[in-house]
């Protein structure tokens, strides 16, 4: 089940998170867990109020929805552990029909590759070397890779340089040592001259007086139906796997993009990579053919329909629904879309018509986290955005929630408006909305005080704050409103050209806009009209 994140503006509101949270239990009712309620912003005062009143958990912080290498679906993964013989690597791969072998760490932490080249680079080495040779190997494991049976069985692990009896045996015999091992015929007299370990090839048996002999002197030996170029040769293929392995294969987490893990994969000459977890074990393994696939994660956006307000990386997910309550804006999806606007007072609103026009109710803690965004968007449903169908679903949500919304609404605005302590640049951020208005970049924020005495204390701040905001941003006007509700008013601040202020405003900022409470209903169409007059 591909699950579906639903995200708030960049800058989330009560409102935002509100019905974030309440869309996605509306929707888990028919397919449970695959609603996924996520955030892109950090939290403000206000909406941490209502989630620990509510006992609600907060939505998963996403910073960006640009697909990642966790996004994928990967084939089984075949991997061995670096002391495994070559042998074995081989046989994986040719019964998996598989090109490369990851090889591991005890831990399951990628340490390398054996893939066709290396195995072929390998062989080759040993063809060049002047003498064949056991690296440590079980004595078990040896007798499976050359199919025999263990005669005698003395030595736990087998190591030294391998000599086949086909030189005159005085010869053979004067470059052995006790560690070495001989490879010798249907020969009995040769087989006893040679004990140090004995590999008794093509299939002759081991008599007694060898087996005799072995024990005394406390060798192993080992029959093999093999003769003596293929023991020869399954000796090379002996060798543990992290003697062929290649190094330097590249190695990505899954939280990397797709977009840097075909950077990585394109460049790397083995033309894939191992893709690990946060504990470093191996996870997948990524391939050029792996990366065809188009991955784009689903979202449904509430609370916005602009671009430049939405999460990170929104061009490259898959938009499937939008549900808001603002002026439209120009906004691509790939496919066609489910597209809700509703000039309501809050889309915590349109979430809880959702839930009454469906026949369904809302738990109580997401009908008191709804009421919370209904109240916090309409200021109590003061402002002139409040509409008869904000009344209705507060009746609607009050009563199962179990909360009176007069106060409710009261501790929200005392909440909201706890600017002590906060720094000036920190209160511009919390409610901060980008608009393109005529060809022109827009910052407005929008900060409630408990009274204008409040900002005009503070106006010479204000304004250098909106003018770094302006340059740090390369917007072409900042604009921050400072809204009393007691007072029914807005006191609006800005930072742009002189001329532009002049031409827009009239005269210098900050003026008073008396019965401006809402950016979105009441500032936002005014400057946009003045905006448009002037391009």
């Amino acid at each position: 089940m591909n699950q579906i994140y639903l995200f708030g503006h960049q800058k989330p509101d009560t409102d935002s998170i509100a019905s974030v949270i309440g869309y996605a239990e509306f929707m888990n009712r028919s397919e449970p867990g695959r609603y996924v309620p996520a955030r892109c912003g950090e939290l403000n005062p206000e909406s941490r109020y209502m989630l620990e009143r509510f006992g609600i958990d907060s939505p998963a912080f996403i910073p960006s929805v640009e697909p990642r290498l966790s996004d994928i679906s990967y084939k089984p993964v075949f991997a061995l552990t670096a002391d495994v013989p070559t042998v074995d690597v081989a046989t994986l791969m040719v019964k998996e029909g598989i090109r490369n072998v990851v090889i591991t760490d005890p831990a399951g932490k990628p340490v390398g590759i054996v893939g066709e080249h290396a195995l072929a680079a390998a062989y080759l080495r040993k063809i060049h070397l002047a003498e064949l040779a056991v690296t440590p190997v079980p004595v078990e494991t040896l007798a499976r890779i050359l199919n025999a049976d263990i005669a005698v069985s003395v030595h736990a692990v087998l190591e030294g340089r391998v000599y086949i009896a086909i030189d005159a045996l005085h010869v053979t015999l004067a470059k052995m040592t006790a560690k070495d091992i001989a490879v010798a015929g249907d020969d009995e007299p040769a087989q006893l001259a040679l004990i140090a370990c004995l590999i008794i090839a093509e299939g002759a048996p081991a008599g007694e007086r060898v087996i005799a002999a072995a024990k005394k002197k406390g060798v192993s030996v080992l029959t093999t139906p093999l003769d003596a170029f293929g023991v020869g040769k399954m000796i090379n293929l002996s060798l543990p796997a992290r003697e062929v392995m290649e190094l330097g294969v590249p190695v990505l987490s899954l939280t990397d993009t797709i977009a840097h893990a075909r950077q990585v994969v394109s460049g790397s000459k083995f033309r894939a990579a191992c893709v690990v977890g946060a504990d470093g074990t191996l996870a997948g393994v990524l391939t050029r053919t792996t990366l065809l696939d188009d991955v784009r994660r689903a979202v449904i956006l509430l609370d916005h329909n602009e671009a430049s307000q939405a999460v990170d990386g929104i061009g490259e997910a898959e938009i499937v629904e939008i549900i808001d309550h603002h002026r439209l804006s120009p906004i691509t999806t790939l496919k066609p879309v489910k597209f809700l606007n509703d000039p309501v007072g809050a889309t915590s609103t349109i979430i809880a018509k959702k839930f009454m026009e469906s026949g369904l109710v809302p738990s109580p803690g997401i009908a008191g986290a709804l009421l919370c965004g209904i109240l916090s968007d309409t200021l109590a449903l003061r402002m002139s955005t409040t509409t008869h169908h904000d009344r209705v679903a507060v009746k609607f949500l009050s009563p199962i929630a179990g909360v009176e919304p007069e106060e409710l609404g009261t501790s929200l605005l005392e909440r909201g408006m706890d600017l002590s302590g906060v720094p000036l640049a920190a209160l511009l951020a919390r409610d901060t909305k980008e608009f393109d208005l005529s060809k022109r970049k827009v910052i407005i924020a929008q900060v409630m005080v408990p009274s204008f005495s409040w900002n005009r204390e503070r106006s010479a701040a204000i304004l250098a704050e909106l003018a770094a905001l302006r340059a740090g941003t390369k917007t072409d006007l900042a604009i921050a409103l400072f809204t009393s509700v007691m007072e029914n008013a807005s006191d609006v601040y800005g930072a742009a050209d002189e001329a532009l202020i002049s031409e827009v405003f009239g005269a210098g900022l900050p003026l008073r806009f008396e019965g401006v409470m809402s950016r979105k209903k009441d500032f936002l169409p005014w400057l946009g009209d003045r905006l448009r007059e002037l391009s």
